[in-house]
């Protein structure tokens, strides 16, 4: 992956609505030459989807937690049950005193008592801790800016 891969990756993540004429423009390619190379950073994965960023509050889903999940047994080939509840948004298995961290969005905290209901009825976990969020300052996307391996 190449500067202006880099570039269309952050300019697809301010708007993943534009055209390729105008993404190419952007990075100072043709729109064929755009959209070549998006249709290639999709089929190496690098692009994993085009979503829409919906305000959770509008759809009811106010209430944010995480979840740490203590368990008896390894975690790891669980993740279906994980993805079986759908107020989780996302499950990692973790190192620490946990052995998963999952990010719950429910509408109240009663809905949020009875998702660590379910995820006791997982086989093996044992315990949870939840930290409802108060407020979010900010959410972002990961800063394609720069390699990791070339640092700041």
């Amino acid at each position: 992956m190449d500067d202006i891969d880099r570039q269309l990756i952050a300019q697809l993540q301010r708007d993943a609505t534009q055209s390729y004429a105008a993404l190419g423009g952007a990075v100072g390619l043709s729109a064929g030459a755009a959209h070549e190379r998006v249709r290639k950073l999709r089929a190496q994965g690098v692009i994993r989807a085009t979503t829409v960023d919906v305000d959770p509050t509008a759809l009811d889903r106010g209430v944010l937690a995480f979840v740490s999940v203590d368990s008896t047994a390894w975690m790891g080939d669980r993740a279906a049950d994980f993805a079986a509840v759908p107020e989780i948004q996302e499950a990692h298995v973790v190192a620490g005193s946990a052995t998963v961290l999952v990010k719950v969005r429910t509408a109240t905290t009663e809905q949020l008592q009875d998702v660590l209901r379910r995820l006791y009825a997982i086989d093996g976990v044992s315990g949870t801790r939840a930290t409802v969020v108060l407020e979010t300052f900010f959410e972002r996307p990961p800063d394609v800016g720069r390699s990791a391996a070339t640092g700041p």
